[in-house]
């Protein structure tokens, strides 16, 4: 088919082109391919059927086992697009949920769902982004399996990190981190030494 009637066709049924296209790209085995589409410069905005159409292809790239890890790495370190995102996050491989978890993109549902990961590294990430929710942060703060790294980051809330974060918000977080026997003993020291009564209390008590 010419890239005339090609592009004919699209323009009589473009759900139905969408969809062609998509199931192909989907389970395409054609790797340089599916690497050369995740790293494609998009059409204009201003073109939103052009454009509507690859954001959408390429979650179809995401969501193929064939498209290259590093490719799969970087569309989940550079996207903006929520459909692409979750597909990401489904990715077999810790390397991409953790770059899916990272992402400032995300919306604060998915972080939170990436603080719950089987992978410490993705949960930690999701965790530490600024787009993961107060309620999602202080079930962080409050859970052992939080590593101390993490719980370290965390009791920085509303002080060295975020200082202009909720007061309340992120005194509750710190005392949890204070609580909580995962976290390691200089945290704990600077805990104590904390400017809320609260949080230095609970940490005294350790």
């Amino acid at each position: 088919m010419s890239e005339e009637s090609n592009q004919q066709q699209e323009e009589e049924h473009p759900g139905e082109v969408l969809t062609v296209s998509y199931e192909r790209i989907r389970h395409s085995s054609n790797s340089p391919e599916l690497s050369k589409l995740a790293r494609q410069t998009l059409p204009d905005r201003s073109d939103q059927a052009a454009y509507s159409r690859a954001t959408a292809l390429l979650e179809a790239v995401a969501g193929n086992e064939h498209t290259p890890l590093e490719d799969r790495v970087f569309m989940a370190q550079t996207m903006p697009f929520p459909n692409v995102l979750v597909k990401l996050s489904h990715d077999p491989d810790p390397q991409v949920r953790r770059a899916v978890a990272a992402n400032k993109d995300d919306k604060n549902w998915l972080a939170g769902v990436l603080t719950k990961d089987p992978d410490q590294g993705v949960r930690a990430a999701a965790l530490m982004n600024p787009m993961t929710s107060w309620k999602m942060r202080l079930e962080g703060a409050q859970s052992e399996d939080t590593d101390s790294e993490t719980l370290d980051w965390l009791g920085q809330l509303g002080v060295e990190i975020e200082p202009g974060a909720p007061t309340v918000l992120a005194t509750m977080v710190r005392r949890a981190v204070a609580l909580n026997p995962s976290a390691n003993a200089e945290t704990i020291s600077r805990l104590a030494k904390d400017a809320d009564k609260h949080v230095a209390k609970a940490a005294s008590s350790r």
